[in-house]
């Protein structure tokens, strides 16, 4: 059994050496951040204050450790199956495609959009099923993956994608996932916040929910059509019915989030007029994809001190 909490928090990808305790000391600080930037100082000090969390219970849905599974490292194309590759392939079609219409360096969007026309024979990382997968190979090449170098770039790209891969092609890690979100959610419980994939984990996990809670989606992939929104459980998909209030928030810059609207594509669940708001793009510097910095937003604090309040 575990631990009810008033937040629960749910990470996105690439968290597989991390765990719910150190990601919790990460995220917490900016969520009192971003609401103590909203001008609510009681509380921020009642989430976070002099390095120790507040009397607000918050917990880390964690799932990350199920990636390090055996047979699961989430590291080498050459463990993946067919279909998993060809999941992979799909979604670095689309992140490609965001970058050569979205990508805030000039420099991305102009490789993004001559990659995206002609594959370039020389971006073959290692392994032959790798060097089948032009999109992938090309992501590797942008700077927005690769601040630190191409050979860097290659692994968390691979490790992203198969993470995603796997969580809709293996119902083993999907259920894991989802029951790491369940198992925080009790009476008391008030506010989900879910980054990347996690909003995918917790989007899902919802719909198995009767308590009324408030959902706060960051950076999120859910509305990227065939890869990631096609593929989701229930379907049709709609807003769970346990959300009362969805807001959305996204970087103009973030390449792994849908950069949509996403009220079109999750109607009101039946008896319910509840959409998700989709916010104003935010700009979260030259990490726009980073979790902390969209916590620490005014604007996320806003969200965060009108769902307790409620």
């Amino acid at each position: 059994m575990g631990t009810l909490a008033t937040i629960v928090l749910v990470h996105g990808i690439a968290q597989e050496q991390a765990a719910a305790d150190t990601l919790e000391t990460q995220w917490l600080p900016g969520l009192a951040g971003g609401v103590r930037n909203h001008g609510d100082n009681e509380l921020a000090d009642r989430l976070w204050r002099n390095g120790l969390p507040g009397d607000i219970s918050t917990r880390m849905a964690y799932y990350g450790n199920k990636f390090l599974a055996k047979g699961a490292q989430g590291t080498a194309v050459g463990d993946l199956d067919d279909e998993q590759l060809a999941l992979m392939e799909q979604l670095a079609e689309v992140w490609l495609a965001n970058a050569a219409e979205h990508a805030g360096d000039q420099r991305d969007r102009a490789t993004a959009q001559r990659l995206t026309a002609v594959p370039p024979p020389d971006a073959r990382p290692q392994g032959v099923k790798a060097a089948l997968r032009p999109a992938l190979n090309a992501l590797v090449r942008l700077r927005w993956f690769a601040p630190f170098g191409v050979g860097l770039a290659e692994k968390f790209v691979v490790r992203a994608l198969s993470q995603v891969s796997r969580y809709f092609t293996d119902d083993e890690v999907r259920e894991y996932a989802q029951q790491q979100v369940l198992t925080h959610i009790g009476p008391d419980t008030k506010l989900v916040i879910a980054h990347s994939l996690g909003s995918v984990v917790a989007y899902e996990a919802l719909h198995r929910v009767d308590q009324e809670v408030t959902l706060l989606t960051m950076g999120s992939p859910l509305g990227l059509r065939t890869v990631i929104y096609d593929r989701l459980r229930p379907q049709p998909s709609t807003v769970p019915k346990s959300v009362g209030n969805w807001y959305n928030l996204v970087d103009r810059d973030d390449l792994v989030a849908a950069h949509l609207d996403l009220a079109p594509y999750f109607p009101p669940f039946p008896g319910s007029d509840v959409t998700p708001i989709t916010e104003e793009p935010l700009d979260n510097g030259a990490s726009p994809h980073d979790s902390t910095h969209y916590l620490t937003k005014a604007i996320t604090g806003g969200i965060v001190s009108k769902a307790l309040a409620g």
